[in-house]
């Protein structure tokens, strides 16, 4: 068990390392993932995800919901508007054609992801505000996704707005629920300890498995496009994350928020369960069945694909300059 607890400790550290390696692996190597896109794998391996945030929800975290209430409100109402608007503002001033577009759109109207627990944490910002508004965008997901995805990308591809309801509720609420009421039952016991202690190493996993089917699936076109296509799709991921950043910290600004909060207001806007956003554009956009009537379809998993890596990488270098500043204040202070 000390042996599972150092490997899911050294995988959380270097989350955006290992995530990169299995996307290059998988580009070099594909058909070494090619079991995740069989069936409804995809699906499970993010319920997967999404169970092992449940088990890490105590009921603490959910006082926390009723003790600050304002709070959360202004953080749901910031991460459902700034993320999909600024997406779908990006997929005109870069012309994106309808695929690149309901996945960039998909990317902004998911709910916040679990590493952005970890980067409030890093930076020392409002750890418990980070959970709640996971936890409650989460909740909202099913809701809100389809019906901003719908809104955005529906003039431009057919958008399944209640299956889409239906597979988030499937692999993302139920999860959740379950995973919660196992951490209610048995977090007195020893084993389960020990379980919690590598859930972060399993997230980590099942992400890299998510990627590694992704870039699977995206091979072809990658091969045929080449640096154009990823240095188009970098670009956008950059700009949509990097914006998301900037205008979640000012929301904390305008509202008073203090330094802690505005930090994790920041990094819970920027950063999405680009995961969930992978699973659910392969489901309704990029289908082995879809690709087969249409290659260009298997286009709306890439800007998730790569919002899976870039988010972890930008999330940990924003959280590591929050701590360069504040140990740079320090010193000047006693200087």
């Amino acid at each position: 068990m000390s042996i599972l607890l150092s490997i899911s400790r050294w995988l959380a550290r270097y989350t955006s390392a290992f995530i990169i390696l299995i996307a290059v692996v998988a580009f070099f190597v594909p058909d070494a993932f090619a079991w995740v896109q069989q069936g409804q794998r995809a699906s499970v391996i993010l319920g997967l995800i999404m169970l092992t945030m449940g088990c890490t929800l105590s009921a603490e975290d959910f006082r926390i919901l009723l003790l600050r209430p304002v709070d959360i409100l202004i953080g749901a109402v910031a991460q459902y508007t700034i993320m999909p608007l600024v997406a779908f503002t990006l997929a005109r001033l870069f012309h994106l054609d309808s695929f690149m577009t309901a996945g960039i759109i998909l990317v902004g109207c998911c709910p916040g992801g679990v590493s952005s627990n970890i980067m409030s944490f890093l930076c020392k910002g409002d750890v418990a505000y980070s959970v709640g508004m996971t936890t409650v965008s989460t909740v909202l997901s099913p809701f809100v996704t389809p019906l901003l995805v719908l809104w955005l990308a529906g003039a431009e591809i057919d958008v399944d707005a209640w299956g889409m309801f239906q597979n988030i509720l499937l692999v993302t609420l139920l999860p959740v629920t379950l995973g919660v009421l196992f951490n209610y039952f048995f977090s007195g016991t020893k084993h389960f300890g020990h379980l919690q202690g590598i859930m972060p190493g399993i997230s980590v996993l099942c992400l890299a498995c998510i990627v590694g089917g992704v870039i699977f699936t995206v091979h072809p076109q990658l091969k045929t496009n080449g640096l154009r296509l990823i240095a188009l799709t970098l670009g956008v991921v950059t700009l949509h994350n990097g914006t998301g950043y900037l205008l979640g910290y000012l929301v904390g600004k305008v509202f008073g928020f203090n330094t802690a909060k505005k930090r994790t207001l920041s990094i819970e806007v920027g950063m999405q369960n680009a995961g969930m956003a992978t699973v659910l554009a392969r489901n309704f956009f990029a289908s082995p069945a879809m690709i087969a009537m249409n290659p260009m379809a298997a286009l709306t998993v890439i800007p998730c694909a790569i919002s899976c890596a870039y988010h972890s990488i930008s999330g940990t270098l924003l959280a590591g300059f929050f701590t360069w500043r504040d140990e740079h204040q320090k010193s000047d202070s006693e200087s």
